[in-house]
């Protein structure tokens, strides 16, 4: 056999070895591959059964975010009962607390923070003279008070900032401006809230609802949840294990 016929038999051997060489790491790689995705399928189902989800707060089974609620910061349940001068106060869980709208409910310390919720809450847009009453002998007593109001209906909506019997920030619009005192604050600006001046007329719809309006509502509780708490995201975790207070409003302001 010639040397020019041996080169291209040489070079046939290469080549079929260096393919059978490729079949085989192929075949290995696709075998590690499975090993590998049957070790991380039981990984995640050995660590979803370790770890509770908390993503949905069981607080929301049977409770929605108020359509009004106040946020006081302090830590002394006792003393917003008094200020508040809550009659036939009883100790309560959140639950019945919560699904009780004729009463005031006064929650538990929350990261410095008490919630108080209820129908029973002076309304600004049924009477925002009685609302400001209101809100400045709270902040007499307790100092910092804040109030929010988002109506998903009619848009009615309000947020005001407190302390010490001061007003640091209001405003209210239930179809017009009825409050509105201090500057804006940075988070409102960020939030991107339209706040109109007293007489202002709000833009015109075709369809009779203002998206504006509508919008502000909406914001109402990622603005309290910069401000101090937003109630739609308590941590039922540490809700579950605490208990509030519940009573009537014995005081007209």
């Amino acid at each position: 056999m010639s040397t020019g016929d041996l080169i291209p038999m040489l070079l046939l051997v290469l080549f079929a070895a260096a393919f059978g060489v490729g079949v085989m790491m192929y075949f290995l790689m696709r075998r590690l591959l499975r090993r590998g995705s049957g070790r991380a399928d039981l990984a995640e189902s050995v660590t979803a059964r370790a770890e509770p989800n908390f993503a949905v707060s069981p607080l929301r089974a049977f409770w929605r975010r108020p359509d009004c609620w106040l946020a006081i910061r302090t830590r002394n349940m006792l003393a917003v009962q008094a200020a508040l001068r809550l009659d036939k106060a009883r100790s309560c869980s959140w639950s019945e607390g919560l699904g009780r709208e004729q009463e005031l409910f006064v929650s538990p310390p929350f990261h410095g923070w008490i919630l108080v919720v209820g129908a029973g809450l002076p309304d600004p847009s049924d009477d925002v003279d009685k609302c400001y009453r209101f809100l400045m002998e709270l902040s007499r007593q307790l100092g910092h008070v804040q109030l929010f109001k988002a109506d998903p209906t009619l848009h009615h909506h309000a947020w005001a900032r407190l302390e010490g019997g001061r007003v640091v920030r209001a405003y209210a619009w239930a179809n017009g401006v009825i409050w509105n005192q201090g500057v804006m604050t940075k988070s409102e600006w960020s939030l991107d809230l339209r706040c109109l001046n007293y007489g202002d007329a709000p833009p015109v719809v075709a369809w009779g609802v203002n998206d504006r309006m509508a919008a502000n509502a909406e914001k109402v509780p990622l603005l309290a949840a910069r401000w101090s708490l937003n109630p739609a995201e308590l941590d039922a975790r540490l809700v579950e294990r605490s208990r509030g207070v519940i009573g009537w409003l014995a005081r007209d302001f």
